[in-house]
């Protein structure tokens, strides 16, 4: 007992672990866990020099491989749907099925435990395999944005700042477990997202949303954001200086083992913020049972459901309603920004438009970088642990990118109502220069192209997520933002498959006296890459004009608060007349006599 007869809470007990599992918090905490095995797909570079040489696959195709790659990984639209009608837990095992599934066939057509599959059949593995981590992504960000939908800028930056960080975290774990064998990584790639998957399949999910008490105040709100945030800092850091070091100095296999090991340390003491909240909610809980307050109770009266309420609740997320004439009326009837608006109201609008043109043109440039460094470093004459050092950078860039456009956008825009959108051209503009350094080979200028492609490559998604939520609302947002992103790989395959691997093979077939460039054959010098990146940078840039069309039309909305309808109406309802409705003030007797009631009930849940 503590002093005064309180009674101190114990961590230690099952009842304040399971609150601890079943909390809000554990679910970002989860999330957190399944996102930083999300980031597969972004090492791309580092096996492709071994699915060129052992299969025998020229630049053209293997940058077919690399479109179908970022096909599986930003077309989700059948996990938005699946989330729409499926339990979480289900969705996510769905993406482990898939993802061991695809990895694991190429893994065994690079060691030649089968037959080398024909290219289609090796297009359908990589995309299956990465599709899998729309379901992971999916599952955990939509209920991570459903939980927090005052902060959802916040929210969706962490996690996918975590993405970013993927492919150093991957970078790290495959030297430590399998050494330097590329093959292997495809391994590591097949059975880790899966088992992150399982192992937090039943802790994330949706929870009931509680309003926001306004007396806490924005920054009280999200300092476990930012708790999450500084250990996110620590990760990043750590892994920069990994990757300095491993440069400088020769690391034997135990060297690795161990700094692995410190690595999945900082990943997982995130769960210490979620004890923290979780400790300070049942003290504070504790404290208020201990201590009622000698004040007037007002009950408001129960809402009562509206036929409106239950015609939203029912409507088919496609139309809204009304059978085929009444989804074809709807369609071109969109309600005001920021209310739910149908699937086909969303698609159909000029908004979403623009954001596809966008997805489009800006990160189908930059995943055309990505996935190319690895040949524009070997062209450029850099060695292979330079290049090495290219991807690491991009995955700790890629990371800055979108914890910074997560949180800086969300500080704009409570601050100086400051527009997303416009964030969002700012940052096409600056990958314009990446893609330049590496259009005209500036010596030395590939570690400051990979560090701008990799920030802006990342900042792009939380900003296109965001924006998503806040104009169409959240209602089907699991589809929603599985559209948007959808339109990415088109602008992949243009950009990468049909502009960058013809000209590469075109002018690596010219420099080998007009033998087609396959397996070792490479080509060499700044003229590989100057054309494609030129032609990049110009439609990256006709894609930052394009979305001033969107920064126009959603001024009016983003200079008022759009997350008003989140936040709880200050009590003083009396002044204007509604506690008449229903509603009744009990004196504080009454108020001390429920209290009372309330922690008996409490405390038999706590203890």
């Amino acid at each position: 007992m503590a002093a005064g007869g309180e009674k101190k809470v114990s961590m230690c007990t099952p009842a304040f672990a399971s609150r601890v599992v079943q909390s809000r918090w554990f679910v970002v905490f989860a999330s957190i866990v399944v996102m930083a095995a999300s980031g597969s797909t972004y090492i791309f570079a580092l096996y492709s020099k071994v699915l060129r040489s052992k299969l025998g696959y020229n630049q053209e195709t293997l940058n077919k491989l690399s479109f179908f790659k970022d096909l599986g990984t930003n077309v989700g639209i059948v996990s938005g749907l699946v989330q729409q009608v499926a339990p979480t837990w289900a969705v996510l095992l769905i993406g482990a099925g898939m993802n061991l599934a695809g990895y694991l066939m190429i893994y065994l057509a690079l060691t030649g435990r089968t037959a080398a599959p024909p290219v289609w059949l090796m297009c359908f593995y990589i995309c299956f395999g990465a599709n899998a981590l729309t379901f992971s992504n999916t599952g955990a960000l939509v209920a991570c944005v459903k939980n927090f939908p005052e902060s959802r800028g916040i929210v969706i930056g962490l996690l996918k700042s975590f993405v970013g960080l993927s492919g150093a975290i991957y970078t790290q774990l495959y030297l430590a477990i399998y050494g330097d064998d590329a093959a292997s990584l495809v391994l590591l790639v097949a059975w880790l997202p899966a088992a992150f998957n399982i192992f937090t399949v039943y802790t994330i999910r949706v929870l009931p949303y509680a309003r926001r008490q306004a007396a806490g105040g924005e920054k009280a709100y999200n300092t476990p954001f930012y708790h999450f945030l500084y250990l996110s800092i620590a990760l990043a850091a750590y892994l920069l200086v990994m990757i300095v070091l491993q440069k400088q100095v020769r690391f034997s296999h135990a060297a690795y083992v161990v700094t692995s090991t410190a690595l999945l340390v900082v990943l997982f003491s995130n769960v210490g913020v979620v004890v923290r909240e979780e400790y300070k909610a049942v003290s504070q809980l504790e404290d208020s049972l201990q201590h009622p307050p000698a004040i007037a109770v007002e009950e408001q009266p129960k809402p009562v459901a509206t036929q409106k309420d239950a015609d939203d609740e029912s409507s088919p997320p496609l139309c809204g309603g009304g059978g085929v004439g009444g989804c074809i009326s709807n369609m071109f009837r969109p309600p005001a920004l920021g209310e739910d608006y149908s699937i086909m109201q969303a698609l159909v609008s000029v908004e979403m438009l623009v954001l596809f043109v966008i997805s489009v043109f800006g990160i189908g440039g930059t995943l055309t970088a990505i996935d190319n460094m690895a040949q524009i470093g070997q062209s450029l004459g850099y060695p292979a642990k330079s290049i090495n050092t290219f991807v690491s950078l991009i995955s700790i860039w890629n990371y800055a990118g979108r914890a910074g456009a997560g949180y800086i956008s969300e500080f704009l825009l409570a601050r100086y109502r400051f527009p997303r959108p416009l964030a969002l051209t700012a940052v096409l503009l600056v990958s314009c220069v990446g893609h330049l350094l590496i259009a005209f080979g500036v010596p030395r200028s590939l570690y400051a192209a990979s560090v701008i492609i990799g920030f802006c490559f990342g900042a792009q998604w939380p900003l296109l997520f965001a924006i998503i939520s806040e104009v169409f609302g959240l209602k089907y947002y699991s589809s929603l933002f599985n559209f948007g992103s959808a339109a990415s790989p088109a602008g992949a395959y243009v950009l990468n498959v049909i502009v960058t691997g013809r000209m590469y093979d075109a002018e690596a077939t010219r420099q080998h006296g007009g033998v087609a460039a396959v397996g070792d054959k490479i080509c060499k010098g700044v003229v590989c890459f100057k054309r494609p990146f030129l032609i990049i940078t110009g439609v990256t840039f006709a894609g930052a004009i394009v979305s001033l069309v969107l920064v126009w039309r959603t001024r009016n909305f983003y200079r008022g608060d759009i997350y008003a309808k989140f936040k709880v109406a200050p009590a003083a309802a009396a002044a204007d007349g509604s506690s008449s409705d229903g509603g009744r003030v009990e004196m504080v007797q009454g108020a001390e006599d429920k209290s009372k009631k309330k922690k008996e009930a409490v405390n038999e849940d706590l203890y």
